[in-house]
């Protein structure tokens, strides 16, 4: 069993968080400092610290210089301050909203789907293969939970109200006025077998993908090879099928991989990352087409992205406006104006014409 390789591509941050730690615990103990106050919660120093050395050792995981990584960050506390200044209002903001339930749910659901990829039937198995691999399973939860609490409240207070917000005149104006992003494009559905480098030779898992490939070539029934050799879960039962897609929407590596394939056809393993192998085949194609056609979810979520930014910073402008948020004075100069300029620019007279 090798979990190395999927946490190395899913917890990006653990390992420099959890060095940072430690080394702060090696470190003659000194009295915290609260740098700010933002409501009822406080940044320290000590968070600070462990922030900028997790900082410092991801650029130099990077193939910085330390002596580099230092200044560079040193140079970016201001940012980094204000950055957990206003991760901890939207922490607030998730108790607020009472979304710890759901994100708690998301978390667990998420260790369960590791330990059924890694044929592991407890999560204490899950845990002991963690900490084999220097990964501390507290450490990786609470990770996930602050990142997934952050991203549900952006997705209820920001990205929901403004995917709705376009009343149906304002949908056909802007279809009126963009037509050429709402032409049919093309779309693939494909299946697909994979084969998992956990717990096997990786070498041995790319041959045995290339006598798969030579023998569904051959004349082998594609669906038969999937429910036989698929290492995902659920083959037996979908028979490796993907939903019809369109094409723009596949990795990159897929999309390459697909070019130019018939329905019926397959294409070469592909390594998309370091879990494992994918070997697709084309069930149906559809071509593109130059007509428009009106589509309120892809109007929605265009008209998002266009307005996604803005108001994501009107957002965590008003919860710094409506919290009490006091900065030590010794780091005010370096953090205020990072942290209120969005505020500043909306306050700041315009320049006359």
């Amino acid at each position: 069993m090798n979990l190395s390789k999927y946490l190395s591509a899913a917890l990006v941050g653990i390992a420099m968080i959890a060095s940072a730690a430690v080394a702060q615990e090696t470190e003659t103990k000194v009295v915290d400092e609260v740098v700010a106050q933002v409501n009822d919660g406080v940044i320290t120093l000590s968070s600070v610290s462990r922030e900028v050395k997790g900082a410092v050792e991801s650029k130099v995981q990077e193939g910085m210089k330390l002596e580099d990584a230092q200044k560079l960050i040193d140079s970016k506390r201001g940012e980094l301050i204000a950055n957990l200044i206003n991760e901890e209002l939207i922490l607030q903001k998730a108790k607020e909203l009472g979304v710890d339930g759901d994100v708690d749910s998301d978390i667990n659901a998420r260790f369960l789907g590791i330990m059924k990829q890694y044929n592991l039937k407890t999560l204490d198995e899950l845990y002991a293969e963690m900490r084999k691999q220097g990964a501390d399973p507290v450490e990786i939860r609470e990770l996930w939970r602050k990142q997934a609490t952050k991203d549900r409240v952006i997705q209820k207070e920001v990205q929901m109200k403004v995917y709705w917000k376009p009343t149906t005149k304002d949908l056909k104006a802007y279809y009126e006025a963009h037509k050429g992003k709402f032409t049919k494009g093309e779309t693939v559905g494909m299946s697909e077998l994979f084969l998992g480098f956990a717990g096997n030779d990786e070498n041995a898992v790319r041959e045995k993908a290339k006598k798969l490939v030579k023998y569904v070539r051959d004349g082998a029934d594609f669906t038969k090879v999937v429910t036989s050799y698929s290492d995902r879960p659920d083959a037996a039962q979908n028979k490796g099928k993907v939903d019809p897609m369109p094409v723009k929407d596949l990795n990159e590596k897929f999309a390459a991989a697909i070019k130019g394939l018939k329905v019926g056809e397959i294409t070469e393993p592909i390594e998309v990352d370091e879990t494992g192998i994918s070997i697709l085949h084309i069930d149906s194609r559809t071509e593109a087409s130059n007509e428009s056609q009106f589509d309120e979810q892809a109007i929605r979520v265009e008209m998002m992205k266009e307005n996604i930014e803005a108001e994501q910073k009107k957002f965590m402008a008003t919860l710094r406006q409506e919290s009490y948020i006091k900065i030590n004075d010794t780091y005010r100069p370096l953090v205020s104006p990072i942290l209120f300029a969005e505020e500043r620019a909306a306050t700041k007279p315009s320049k006359a014409n």
